[in-house]
């Protein structure tokens, strides 16, 4: 059932729930929306009815209902294959579908990682030229499920992992700390604890997230984040506890960048942006001058032969600083609407 425009309502649901979006039979565009952990389908509402009223007519809005509460500890792949499942379950519900972009929270954003990366199909001309041996694979024109891929957007994602120094902020960056919760954290957030924090040996292949920076055994992971035309971070720069920000925006330490609270009366919080080029040779960089550990430099290397878009944000000036994690979505319109002009960058660019 479709709503009126001028009053957003939710729609349809592959499976009859309220947690579809959309602004009229003609879109095209399917937006997935991602939640993190122990996330809702609703942990999206704000942005989902942002995007239908001010993109009218042009996207499908589908906020993601397989993993939820504590389903999502049960691992990126485990996770990533039922968003691929539930993604072929929209697109065959809605044959007028062409393009296709990704919005993930958190965790979300590497459960969507993998999502793509077994949803991807190869072209014609790839599968010819066994692209998978090819280390830029930014030509690529493959397509995720049928569709035309567009953005990849995630929002405070830990693209790293979580096991780096000060990468949990609230672990203040005490080696020791860090260390006894590579151990504990299994106990509190389970397979997908191993995953972040990369202690899982995934039989004798090495962690799941170091897997998931290259093509292999029928997985594209990093053939299908090239193929869409725009991968954008967002990244708390300060007063995010869980997600670090080196993380969230795939730099090392020496790469963050001086930041000042900005003036922008649009973007309040938008305190930079980068642009950052394919980089197709190996860093120079010794590990040690980073601040990071090998695992953690084989995926800034990896991630960085394709562009991305980043955008820092800040809200250390907000009374509600310390829920930065949540307030960079706007996951509760009431507590977190701070957040709102970050929603705002991330539709003004959308169709850029």
């Amino acid at each position: 059932m479709l709503f009126e425009k001028k009053q957003i309502r939710t729609s349809e649901s592959v499976n009859g729930s309220c947690d579809v979006w959309n602004s009229g039979s003609s879109a095209d565009h399917l937006v997935v929306m991602v939640n993190g952990i122990i996330g809702s389908v609703t942990d999206w509402q704000y942005a989902a009815e942002q995007f239908v009223k001010q993109i009218p007519d042009k996207v499908f809005v589908h906020c993601s209902e397989r993993n939820v509460s504590k389903l999502t500890l049960d691992g990126v792949d485990v996770m990533g294959q039922r968003l691929a499942e539930e993604v072929l379950e929209v697109i065959q519900s809605k044959p007028n579908l062409r393009k296709i972009s990704f919005v993930a929270h958190s965790v979300g954003g590497l459960v969507a990682r993998y999502a793509i990366g077994r949803l991807y199909r190869p072209s014609v001309r790839e599968a010819l030229e066994d692209s998978c041996n090819k280390e830029n694979k930014e030509d690529s024109m493959g397509t995720i499920g049928g569709l035309e891929a567009m953005n990849f957007i995630t929002v405070a994602t830990p693209h790293l992992g979580s096991r780096g120094n000060k990468q949990v902020p609230f672990l203040l960056g005490v080696a020791a700390l860090e260390k006894v919760a590579r151990f504990i954290i299994y106990l509190i957030f389970r397979r997908t604890g191993q995953h972040l924090f990369l202690t899982d040996d995934g039989e004798g292949k090495g962690p799941l997230l170091k897997r998931m920076v290259e093509d292999y055994d029928g997985y594209y992971f990093i053939s299908a984040l090239c193929t869409f035309k725009r991968r954008v971070l967002y990244s708390n720069v300060c007063c995010d506890h869980i997600v670090g920000w080196r993380t969230s925006c795939i730099r090392r330490d020496s790469e963050l960048p001086k930041w000042e609270d900005t003036l922008n009366e649009k973007y309040p919080h938008v305190v930079y942006e980068e642009h950052c080029k394919a980089c197709d040779a190996e860093h120079s960089y010794l590990v040690a001058d980073t601040g990071s550990d090998k695992i953690e430099e084989e995926l800034v290397t990896a991630l960085s032969r394709m562009s991305w878009e980043k955008v820092d944000v800040s809200f250390r000036s907000i009374k509600q600083s310390f829920a930065a994690h949540s307030v960079i979505q706007v996951k509760d319109r009431s507590a977190h609407l701070e957040g709102a002009d970050v929603i705002q960058h991330m539709i003004d660019h959308f169709l850029a």
